[in-house]
């Protein structure tokens, strides 16, 4: 059964984001959202009657706001700043993203601090659960007074206007598509196109989803960590919680206990003395695992926290007050979503630098503690997982690249009345790469890790790291032995920890991991 989530007047979720932008839920405006609607539009008709200029329902905008506009061209004007505001370029963005976009307006919207009228809101919903998706370009938001470019594509879209892509993935003119689906395009009054253009919604978007999905990753890097400490026989030791609690960050436990579930019950770890060169201890990249994964996750912790005051907020510039007022304001400013997007793209990289050390480690005969080069069946007739690595560093290096800030820098624009921006929408795309290129070094480190345990002979693995083997090669990813082409087996195992999967054998021994 399909779900539903219906939008009231006080903000929404992140899982009712995610429903909608990947899950492709039904949405529905709640009667309370219906009500406050209809009071706020009251407001901006009564001060569209008035002869003093407002701004946003009477004047132009930006740089151009001392203009007082007429009644006979206000629609005309709604119209024109959606058409000169759809100024995109570039590659469409992903259909997820411009549903978040539009779920995430429609929730601002709903909150009855806009001004708008219930059937636009309605129009709104309704694209969306036609699966009619805008087309949205890569360039064109700054990221203050909100994700315009972006926004006014999709405004554009319930006009009948522009290019849309229909439930089928075809692109045609979006007319075409609401006629289709019986839906009469809007046309705009005071104050209602402006509204439809300002706010954070496409950053806040792509924050919502990259948290999910950094959710998994993190999991899957404990676990990945736990199985390279395993095949490098390292020692669970320092997993102990006791030595976390002395130095209580809450993400470094959590990373911690992932591992130390993981590693129950295993043979392989704490065989230092045993070696012909015996360890005191292992190197940073194994020891200090629980601290890198853990800073990445409470990094996460405050990203969260931060999406949640924006899902609560209703961002828009005017904004109808609950005393009627009709007030200018700062809030389109994506400062507070652009910080949080750029620090996980930091801790993202960390997260991935700190995955390749060990990886490299599994594959050099001297540091590897017994394991053949590169974990080549025949070193030197095969060359083993040699390149893998190099596949892992050069996305290492890109994720190091897309670390760099983008909110540290801003341009100036609309004559100079828009003269700090946040670049928030820029943060969030590189975030988005950074995700993907994450998601493919944890699946080269488990590669790795896996083939090495599976070399280990003698010795038992954990019963949680045996099902992550044993669910691996049954996704298709191929065990130790001759060399052959390699680029299926490391797509395969980025699809097996994009999909959860790893995560999922594993707690089918564990229970729930953080």
């Amino acid at each position: 059964m399909q779900q539903t989530v219906v939008v009231g007047p006080s903000g929404t979720t992140a899982q009712d984001v995610i429903a909608v932008a990947r899950h492709n839920a039904r949405v529905e405006l709640s009667q309370d959202a219906v009500a406050a609607l209809a009071r706020a539009r009251e407001t901006v008709d009564a001060l569209a009657a008035k002869p003093e200029p407002v701004y946003g329902v009477s004047t132009g905008f930006g740089a151009l706001a001392s203009r007082h506009i007429g009644h006979e061209l206000r629609t005309q004007l709604q119209r024109n700043i959606v058409r000169s505001h759809a100024a995109g370029m570039g590659k469409p963005v992903e259909r997820e993203v411009v549903r978040a976009l539009m779920f995430l307006r429609l929730k601002t919207v709903a909150s009855g601090h806009t001004g708008v009228r219930p059937e636009v809101a309605q129009t709104m919903a309704d694209v969306l659960n036609a699966g009619i998706t805008p087309q949205v370009h890569e360039y064109g938001s700054l990221g203050c007074s909100g994700d315009l470019a972006p926004l006014s594509h999709c405004a554009l879209a319930l006009m009948g206007e522009g290019d849309a892509e229909g439930p089928d993935g075809t692109v045609r003119p979006a007319g075409e598509l609401l006629a289709e689906h019986g839906i009469v395009p809007v046309e705009l009054r005071e104050k209602e196109g402006l509204a439809l253009l300002n706010g954070t919604d496409g950053m806040l978007g792509m924050l919502i989803m990259a948290l999910a999905d950094l959710d998994r990753l993190y999991t899957s890097a404990d676990i990945s960590a736990a199985l390279t400490l395993e095949a490098l026989l390292g020692s669970e030791k320092v997993l102990a919680p006791e030595l976390h609690a002395i130095r209580p960050h809450p993400g470094q436990a959590a990373a911690a206990a992932n591992m130390l579930a993981v590693l129950a019950g295993s043979e392989l770890t704490g065989h230092f003395q045993e070696e012909a060169a015996p360890r005191v201890q292992d190197a940073y990249s194994v020891r200090c695992a629980p601290q890198v994964a853990g800073a990445g996750r409470d990094t996460l912790a405050h990203a969260r926290l931060v999406a949640e005051r924006e899902l609560a907020a209703a961002v828009d510039n005017p904004v109808v007050l609950p005393d009627g007022r009709v007030e200018s304001n700062g809030n389109f400013h994506g400062a507070p979503v652009a910080y949080v997007l750029d620090f996980l793209a930091i801790a993202a990289a960390d997260l991935a630098s700190i995955a390749e050390r060990r990886t490299d480690r599994l594959l050099d005969k001297n540091r590897s503690h017994g394991l053949p080069a590169f974990l080549a069946d025949d070193a030197g007739v095969d060359s083993g997982l040699m390149i893998a690595q190099y596949t892992q560093a050069a996305l290492v290096s890109e994720l190091k690249r897309l670390a760099v800030p983008a909110s540290a820098d801003s341009i100036p624009s609309s004559a100079m009345q828009e003269d700090h921006v946040s670049m928030g929408w820029s943060a969030a795309r590189k975030l988005r790469t950074a995700v993907e290129n994450l998601n493919r070094v944890i699946a080269v480190e488990l590669y790795a890790a896996t083939r090495a345990i599976e070399l280990r002979h003698g010795l038992s693995a954990a019963p949680a790291s045996r099902a992550a083997v044993e669910a691996l090669r049954a996704a298709g990813v191929q065990g130790p032995g001759p060399d052959r082409f390699l680029a299926p087996d490391l797509d395969a195992a980025d699809a097996f920890v994009r999909a959860g999967k790893l995560v999922e054998a594993v707690e089918k021994v564990t229970g729930p991991l953080a």
